[in-house]
Order: structure tokens, then C-alpha cells, then sequence
């Protein structure tokens, strides 16, 4: 007679009839868009500063301007993103530090009035500056780029703890290096914009935070990659591994020219790729996010594993 197998086998992951266990975020294309323009502000302000200490009047110029407009365009999709744009007032209601949206908009709060005025007293005209507002404003102007520097890494890495914060598989397993990409990414382009609008003699600074922020970005996603369990192939499989790729060459292009470069076309053109590179990394981890949600694997297979991995404890446990 045949032997009696004891074993049942091995059971495959499945979702009811094959749905979705998750929802997939209701978030469009607005979120990741949202997330690029605050990483680009966070990096242009810290580079300002720079500029601004160190005498080097038209980097600090582009950057103090560009930290403005792009802070500007964030808050923007952000609000228009929301069910009820017009009540956007209501997320400053509360302070809870439990909730990363919450220690995000106050510390949006924080950094924007600081953004604000570096960026209004770079566009003054001249007549204005020779008012009692204009010497007003220039003397505010150098403390409140230090104070945007001073919050703009928290500006530059809450998102990724607010993506963390969620359910979605790529996003919540992802929580310990997403910080790193996204405030390598938010150094990269700052750096990126410095490089693309000021005169070559003053982008010394804008070059170095540029190979700074690209290497921090790329090892950060490499490991990330490398790291994670199933969930990681939401990164490395379709449009958001496309995206990826692309963002990572673009990014180290850049770093390459703000190494080599020694003419200012050659510098506008890294500057470029490393925006367009930090650009498409924001929009590769949201996509990543979103398809997560779509596929039961990514939610059953590490629960599974969990449990397995619990059971030896609990068996131990039970015979002492």
C-alpha cells in the first residue's frame, strides 16, 4: 500500500474570490506632486542659507525665491487634494503627536512663515527697499532663512513618516529608509535648482549638497530595495521599478556633472536631471504604494510569515 501522507501541504496565499483586502488610497497623482514641491522647498531653503552666510547674493537669490514658490505650489496640491478644500483651516485645530498629518501641518506651519519672508524680500523692488519696510524686511530677512533651514529637514522627511503611517504594504514596511530617500531627494533637488538658475562662480555649494543628497538618495532606495520582503517587489516590478530606474539615473548623472562640470551649460543640465530624478522618485513610491494595495500577497504573505515565526515562541512557551 501506498504510504498515507500525514502532511497537509502547504497553503497558497488567497484573497476572498480573489479581491482586494486593502483599498487602494484615494490619493491622485496631486499627493506625489505634493511631495516633490516640499522636499524641492526643504532643500532650496537649507541651500539658501548657505548661500546667504558664505556672500553668494544670486544662488541665495534663486534658492530663497524657489523655496517660496515651491512651498507655495505644496500647499497648494495639498489643499486641493482634500474632500473640502475650503475647510483646509480645520488641520490646525489640533496638535496631536500621535499623528504624523497633524505634526506635519504645524511643522509646515512653522517653516512656511520663515519661506515667506526670504522669498518676499528677494522679490522687493528696489524703490521698496529703500522704505522703512524694505530696511524692516532685510533685517528679518537673514534670521528667518535660518529658522526655514533650521525646520526644513523636518518639512523634507515627514511626508515619508506620514506614507509609513498607513496600511500600505510598500509604504508601512518601507518606514525605516524612506526618510532617508526622501531627504536625500529633497537635498538633491534643491541642490538640482541652485545649480540650473544661479551663475556658474557661485554653485560650489549647490554642487556639493547635490553629490551629498544623490548619494544619500541612492543608497537609501538600494538598501530599501535590497531589504525588504515581498513587499519590496511592489518597487521592483512595473511602472514604479520603470520610474525608479529612470529617477536613479537622472540622479546620478546629475552628481556626476555637478562633479565634472565645468561650464554652466553642463551645470543647468545636471540641475535639470537631478530635479527630474527626485521628481520621479516621489511619484515611483507612491505608485509602489498604490499598487501594494492591489495584489492580496503583499498583505497575506507577511502575515503568514509572522505567524510562523511567532509559533516556535509559543510552543516553547507551552512546555516549560
Amino acid at each position: 500500500m501506498p504510504r498515507e501522507q500525514l502532511n497537509v501541504p502547504k497553503a497558497e496565499f488567497r484573497s476572498y474570490y480573489g479581491r482586494q483586502i486593502l483599498k487602494s488610497p484615494v490619493w491622485n497623482w496631486m499627493i506625489a506632486a505634493y511631495l516633490f514641491c516640499g522636499g524641492l522647498s526643504a532643500g532650496s531653503a537649507m541651500l539658501a542659507a548657505g548661500a546667504d552666510l558664505t556672500g553668494r547674493p544670486q544662488l541665495r537669490k534663486v534658492s530663497r525665491i524657489g523655496s517660496l514658490v515651491s512651498v507655495l505650489a505644496s500647499l497648494y496640491f495639498l489643499i486641493a487634494d482634500l474632500g473640502r478644500p475650503e475647510r483646509f483651516h480645520h488641520m490646525l485645530r489640533v496638535a496631536k503627536p500621535s499623528s504624523p498629518m497633524s505634526m506635519g501641518t504645524w511643522i509646515l506651519s512653522a517653516y512656511g512663515p520663515g519661506a515667506g519672508v526670504v522669498g518676499v524680500a528677494e522679490m522687493m523692488p528696489r524703490r521698496l527697499r529703500r522704505t522703512w519696510l524694505g530696511r524692516l524686511v532685510d533685517v528679518v530677512a537673514r534670521p528667518a532663512g535660518i529658522w526655514a533651514a533650521a525646520t526644513a529637514p523636518g518639512v523634507a522627511s515627514y511626508t515619508a513618516v506620514l506614507l509609513s503611517h498607513t496600511a500600505v504594504p510598500a509604504w508601512k514596511e518601507a518606514h525605516p529608509y524612506l526618510p532617508f530617500v526622501f531627504t536625500g531627494s529633497a537635498a538633491a533637488s534643491g541642490a538640482g535648482l541652485g545649480m540650473l538658475l544661479a551663475p556658474y562662480g557661485e554653485t560650489g555649494p549647490a554642487r556639493r549638497m547635490a553629490v551629498l543628497g544623490a548619494g544619500m538618495e541612492v543608497a537609501a532606495s538600494r538598501t530599501m530595495e535590497r531589504r525588504l520582503g515581498i513587499e519590496g517587489e511592489a518597487y521592483t516590478t512595473g511602472r514604479p521599478h520603470r520610474l525608479r530606474q529612470l529617477s536613479e539615473a537622472l540622479t546620478v548623472g546629475g552628481a556626476l556633472g555637478a562633479v565634472v562640470g565645468r561650464n554652466r551649460a553642463v551645470l543647468a543640465a545636471s540641475g535639470a536631471a537631478l530635479l527630474a530624478g527626485s521628481a520621479l522618485q516621489r511619484f515611483a513610491v507612491f505608485e509602489a504604494g498604490v499598487a501594494s494595495t492591489k495584489d492580496p500577497k503583499y498583505v497575506v504573505v507577511p502575515q503568514r510569515e509572522r505567524l510562523e515565526s511567532s509559533r516556535p515562541r509559543e510552543t516553547s512557551r507551552g512546555t516549560r
